[in-house]
C-alpha cells in the first residue's frame, strides 16, 4: 500500500511516481504546458468515479471566462479532481454512504475528505446527486468517530495486515492510522454543520450523530489532561522523529490550563508543545457549531450546555496562553504552547494553520494579532518559510527543507486583501505545476519538477475553490492579467 510517508520517501522527483498512479496521471506529466493546445487531463467520462451536473456547469462557466489558457486548463483539471478520482458512493442500511480517498493513498482522512468536497457544497441545492454524496460522507464520518474518535484515517474495509497495525496504540483493522489530531473531529463537525446550513436538511442528525458529538466533547475533555495524560498513547518504530511520541507515547508534558492537546498536527507530524494553537481555535468554532445544531435541530439542551461551556473555556485559555509577545512582530499567535510559558514561533502549511485561520472562520481576518502573525509566518522569521527561484511559501517538517506546499500559497491568497498579493500567488501556482496541470503536495523552491505526490486531491480541489471564489467576487481580472 502506498502511504503518505513512504510515497514521499521513495519519490525524489514527482515524475518517478507515475508507476504507482493511473494512466490519467501519466498523461498529465507527458502533456507539456508549453504546448499550443491544453488538452484536458481528466479521466475519460466512463472512468470518472462520480459525475455532478452542477460541477460540470461550473467548470464550463468559469473556464470560459479565464483568458489565461494555462490557468483555464489547470482549473478544468483540478476542480473536479476529487469527484473524478477519489469518491466512492453507495448506500448502506438504506442511507447514503460515501468513502473518499486522498488520491495516492487508499484511505480516508476525516480532515482531507471534508476539505476535498468543501468547494462543491454551495452546489448541492441544484444537484440532488451531489447532495446525497455529501450526506453520505457525513454519515460515514459519524460512523468513523463512533469506531474511534482518536483515529485520523480509516480504511473502507478492515485490513488486518495494514501498514500501521504494528503501532503501539489501540489499532483496529478498520483504521488506517491512529494519530490523535484535534482537527480530525473538527472537520467532521464542519462538514455536517455546512451540509445543514446549505440544504436545511436534518436527516444526517440521527442518534448516531448525537452519540458521535458527545464522543467529540468527551475526547476534547480527556485531552485537556486535567486528570492525568488520558487514555491515548502512540508509539511507532520509525526513523522519523515526528512519527512517534516520546514519554511512553504521551508526548511532551503540558500544564492543564484549559487548552486541548493535539498529539499530532494536521500534517500527521507530532506536535512539539502539545497545545496546537490553530487547532484549538478550530475546536472552539466546532463546539459552537455542535451547540447550534443541538439547539436548533436535535433539541438536546444538555449537549448545547456542554458544548458552549467547553468552547468558552478553551477560548479564554487561548487568549491567556496563545497570544505571545514576539521581539519583532509584537503580539502574535504562537503555533504551539505548553501552558508552562514555552511557545513555538512557526507555521506549517497544512490546514488548520495559523495562516489559514480566517479561511476556517476561527479568527477574523482583520484581527490585529492575526495580522501580526500573518506577517511573521510569511517571512523568513518562520523557519518553515522557503523562498527560491521558482516560488515562495510555507512548508513544514513533513517533507522537509526547501519544499513549498502549494496549499500554503492558496491559503495566502485566500487570506489576502491585496489584489497584487493574490495575483502573485496565482502566478506562482500557475508556474510551479511542473507542466502537469495539477497541484502537488510540495515543490522545491528552485525547481518545480522536483515535487511530491502527483495525485493529491485536496490541493487540486482547493485550487479550484480559490478560482471559483475569485469569480464570485468579480476578481477574475487578477487571473486574466498575470
Amino acid at each position: 500500500m502506498t502511504t503518505r510517508r513512504n510515497f514521499i520517501k521513495n519519490t525524489a522527483l514527482g515524475m518517478t511516481a507515475l508507476a504507482v498512479n493511473p494512466s490519467w496521471a501519466a498523461s498529465s506529466v507527458r502533456n507539456k504546458a508549453k504546448s499550443a493546445n491544453y488538452v484536458s487531463n481528466r479521466p475519460v467520462p466512463a472512468s470518472r468515479n462520480f459525475r455532478s451536473a452542477a460541477v460540470e456547469q461550473t467548470i464550463s462557466r468559469v473556464k470560459a471566462r479565464i483568458k489565461d489558457p494555462k490557468m483555464a486548463w489547470m482549473f478544468e483539471n483540478c476542480f473536479p479532481s476529487t469527484l473524478d478520482t477519489t469518491v466512492f458512493y453507495s448506500t448502506k442500511n438504506g442511507r447514503p454512504d460515501t468513502f473518499v480517498i486522498t488520491g495516492d493513498i487508499n484511505a480516508m482522512w476525516l480532515r482531507d475528505s471534508t476539505a476535498q468536497v468543501w468547494p462543491y457544497m454551495p452546489l448541492m441545492q441544484s444537484d440532488v446527486k451531489l447532495k446525497n454524496l455529501i450526506a453520505g460522507l457525513v454519515n460515514r464520518q459519524t460512523e468513523c468517530i463512533l469506531i474511534d474518535p482518536y483515529a485520523n484515517a480509516f480504511n473502507n474495509e478492515p485490513h488486518p495486515d495494514g501498514e500501521w497495525m504494528s503501532d503501539n496504540t489501540d489499532m483496529k483493522p478498520i483504521l488506517h492510522e491512529r494519530k490523535w489530531e484535534i482537527d480530525s473531529l473538527c472537520y467532521a463537525v464542519r462538514l455536517s454543520h455546512e451540509y445543514w446550513k446549505k440544504t436545511g436538511e436534518t436527516s444526517v442528525f440521527d442518534d448516531d450523530w448525537t452519540k458521535a458529538m458527545n464522543l467529540v466533547i468527551k475526547t476534547f475533555r480527556e485531552q485537556q489532561r486535567k486528570e492525568g495524560p488520558g487514555p491515548y498513547q502512540f508509539q511507532r518504530k520509525t526513523e522519523r522523529q515526528l512519527d512517534t511520541l516520546n514519554n511512553n507515547g504521551y508526548g511532551n508534558p503540558v500544564n492543564p490550563v484549559g487548552l486541548i492537546v493535539s498529539s499530532f498536527r494536521p500534517s500527521d507530524d507530532a506536535s512539539t508543545f502539545g497545545f496546537l494553537v490553530p487547532s484549538n481555535f478550530f475546536a472552539v468554532t466546532s463546539l459552537k457549531q455542535i451547540a447550534e445544531i443541538a439547539e436548533k435541530v436535535t433539541n438536546d439542551m444538555s449537549l448545547v450546555a456542554e458544548s458552549n461551556a467547553l468552547a468558552e473555556e478553551v477560548s479564554d485559555a487561548l487568549q491567556k496562553y496563545a497570544v505571545v509577545q514576539h521581539p519583532k512582530y509584537g503580539k502574535v499567535y504562537a503555533f504551539e504552547v505548553d501552558g508552562y510559558g514555552n511557545a513555538y514561533f512557526m507555521d506549517d502549511a497544512n490546514v488548520p494553520s495559523l495562516l489559514a485561520m480566517p479561511y476556517l472562520g476561527t479568527v477574523d481576518l482583520y484581527d490585529k494579532v492575526y495580522q501580526n502573525t500573518r506577517k511573521l509566518v510569511l517571512s523568513e522569521d518562520n523557519p518553515y518559510f522557503f523562498k527560491g527561484k521558482a516560488g515562495e511559501g510555507i512548508g513544514g517538517p513533513h517533507v522537509g527543507y526547501d519544499m513549498v506546499w502549494p496549499m500554503s500559497i492558496i491559503m495566502r491568497a485566500q487570506t489576502s486583501s491585496s489584489d497584487e498579493e493574490i495575483r502573485h500567488c496565482l502566478r506562482m501556482l500557475r508556474d510551479t505545476d511542473a507542466d502537469t496541470g495539477f497541484m502537488h503536495e510540495t515543490f522545491h523552491k528552485d525547481d518545480p519538477a522536483n515535487f511530491s505526490r502527483s495525485w493529491f486531491a485536496w490541493a487540486n480541489t482547493l485550487f479550484g475553490e480559490l478560482i471559483v471564489e475569485l469569480e464570485a467576487k468579480g476578481k477574475l481580472n487578477l487571473i486574466n492579467n498575470l
